[in-house]
């Protein structure tokens, strides 16, 4: 168990460092490609990161041999956003109020687009809804319902690229870490490389949790809905994390939204295709636990002034929800 332990963090730590690679890099991509900065956040950062955790869902989904394989990706596909609501808000509230000091701030409140933020959780609201509402019914045409939350995410994509914009702090970029000066080709690389030590440490990551879960005796699908989406969201909250410091929230918090319209979507339809696409009572309450956290972000973000710690708040709903259910 000591040995497990020693790899997770291990694992976390290289995590951590090809995220600084990849903000890098992928920041390097929007100058190149003319993106405003929350486009860069919200569609390239995070299609990125949500690229290996999407193929596992995928593979679970369509190619496993059981049902017992096909509940695990639908887990996953529940429990990502469960994460992201819930975790990756708390520790963007927990960065913020750490770093205080060193970026030179008298108080906690985040400097973003309160209103934009707001209409991204409503839109995730009603979309995760949909897709829980269709967990709880059966009907001949329900897989086809799949091509509507890739048209979501589409329409969600362009939305975010003819809207972007920069903030001035978000001008000041630091040199290529692959090659200072380079083109849009070495930025491009730089990303990919990350991306793939990313995706290689994430699922080791998963794989050591799922040991450790073997070890505490916890059953497969609530390792897909506890414990295996903590690690394939993560690199998002090294990302949130990265940028947090540099005193970037926007492009942090935008992060964090793509993400979760991702994880509303393309793991949705996948599901709608590939499995009976039914809830247990799980499930059932996993979907209920995440838009109430998100509810309460919503109505943290459209009052127009946000202290951090309150995000600290939304970590205790993963929380209750997880000590109840395990």
């Amino acid at each position: 168990m000591l040995l497990t332990l020693s790899f997770l963090l291990g694992l976390a730590v290289l995590i951590y460092l090809s995220c600084q690679y990849f903000v890098n890099a992928i920041e390097w991509c929007g100058r190149h490609l003319n993106l405003g900065a929350s486009a860069v956040g919200t569609v390239l950062a995070a299609f990125g990161t949500a690229l290996p955790e999407s193929a596992v869902t995928l593979t679970a989904m369509a190619f496993g041999g059981t049902p017992q394989h096909k509940d695990i990706g639908v887990g996953a596909a529940l429990g990502g956003p469960l994460v992201l609501a819930t975790l990756a808000y708390a520790v963007v509230g927990f960065a913020l109020w750490r770093n205080r000091s060193r970026l030179g701030r008298g108080d906690y409140l985040l400097r973003v687009d309160h209103r934009r933020l707001a209409g991204d959780q409503l839109a995730f609201l009603l979309i995760f809804a949909f897709k829980v509402a269709l967990g709880l019914l059966a009907f001949a045409i329900k897989p086809w319902l799949g091509v509507l939350f890739l048209a979501a995410y589409a329409a969600y994509v362009w939305r975010e690229i003819r809207s972007a914009d920069t903030a001035p702090e978000e001008e000041e970029l630091d040199a290529l870490k692959l090659r200072a000066g380079g083109g849009l080709g070495w930025a491009a690389t730089q990303a990919l490389l990350a991306l793939a030590v990313i995706a290689a440490a994430a699922h080791g990551f998963v794989a050591q949790l799922e040991a450790l879960a073997g070890h505490w005796g916890m059953a497969p699908h609530l390792v897909a809905l506890l414990l295996s989406p903590v690690a394939t969201e993560l690199p998002e909250i090294m990302n949130a994390l990265i940028w947090l410091r540099q005193g970037k929230e926007r492009l942090a918090l935008a992060n964090i939204s793509g993400a979760m319209m991702i994880q509303a979507t393309i793991p949705s339809a996948f599901g709608l295709f590939f499995t009976p696409w039914m809830f247990d009572g799980v499930l059932l309450w996993s979907g209920l636990a995440t838009m109430a956290a998100i509810v309460g972000l919503w109505l943290l973000f459209r009052r127009g002034s946000v202290d951090g710690r309150w995000l600290l708040g939304a970590g205790a709903v993963y929380l209750l929800f997880a000590g109840c259910l395990v």
